[in-house]
């Protein structure tokens, strides 16, 4: 498929970047991206892909907008209270670029259809707001050999990585994985949700923002991968932290030890 006259006039600064250009556009035009959570991450991460010509975005969320949603969640409006945000999200993507195919996944993803979902896309931004999906998304994305750009945010803070453990550094190590980094979930109550401990809005704006950047990354096969590296962001202090991280010979996904061979740990 190549560009139409339409398209060329829309994506005219992506085209002049000698980092994208035609080509460029081109792979974007061809990738498939899958959002997990169309929330306050999630929100910029599809905007953004979505203008930047991204060409099949899927949405996984089995949530429907509510009023407190509206504080951070851009791609929801208050007309749309109460609507699935699955479709929320798809009108305000279509409204914004029509060369953009939808696909809407209405329930949550869990180890029974994780596989099945994910494997229809090439990469996969996950904005979830629970331990337990992390996981599940980290493990799923190992097991299909599928890139995951993975954001979080606290109150005040947020942190960021790309997982690829499916392959291998220069040297012949595993890159880590989400498990290298956060072996096991807190305790259910060391760490409050959203919906109790709050979030500033405008915070998962700049996370989500930076993790649409990261898969744009990937897609075109620019720049430093985040790969094997955690970002970190205050936002009180105004302060980025970007830390290395190494493979765990205890990852029970690519570790030395006994490995989980499905999604069977997590059903």
């Amino acid at each position: 498929m190549s560009l139409s006259k339409e398209e060329i006039a829309r994506y005219k600064r992506h085209l002049l970047l000698k980092e994208v250009g035609g080509q460029g556009q081109q792979k974007l035009k061809d990738a498939k991206v899958l959002v997990v959570g169309a929330g306050g991450l999630g929100s910029p991460v599809l905007l953004y892909l979505a203008a930047a010509g991204v060409g099949t975005l899927g949405i996984i969320d089995d949530d429907h907008v509510s009023l407190d949603n509206l504080q951070r969640q851009i791609i929801h409006d208050t007309d749309r209270i109460d609507v699935r945000k699955t479709a929320s999200a798809a009108w305000t993507i279509r409204e914004l670029n029509p060369h953009v195919t939808v696909n809407t996944h209405n329930h949550r993803l869990t180890a029974e259809n994780a596989m099945e979902i994910i494997s229809q896309y090439d990469i996969v931004a996950d904005g979830c707001d629970n331990f337990a999906t992390r996981y599940l998304v980290n493990d799923a994305c190992f097991f299909a050999k599928k890139t995951l750009v993975s954001g979080a945010v606290g109150p005040f803070d947020g942190q960021l990585s790309t997982f690829k453990p499916y392959l291998k550094d220069e040297n012949g190590v595993p890159y880590p994985s989400y498990r290298c980094i956060f072996p096991e979930a807190p305790a259910p109550d060391s760490v409050l949700p959203c919906s109790e401990a709050g979030v500033l809005g405008a915070l998962v704006g700049v996370i989500g923002s930076m993790q649409a950047l990261e898969v744009l990354k990937e897609i075109l096969g620019i720049g430093e991968s985040l790969a094997g590296r955690l970002m970190l962001y205050d936002a009180l202090s105004a302060r980025f932290t970007t830390i290395n991280v190494k493979w765990s010979p205890q990852n029970p996904l690519t570790g030395e030890g006994e490995c989980f061979v499905d999604l069977g740990h997590l059903g």
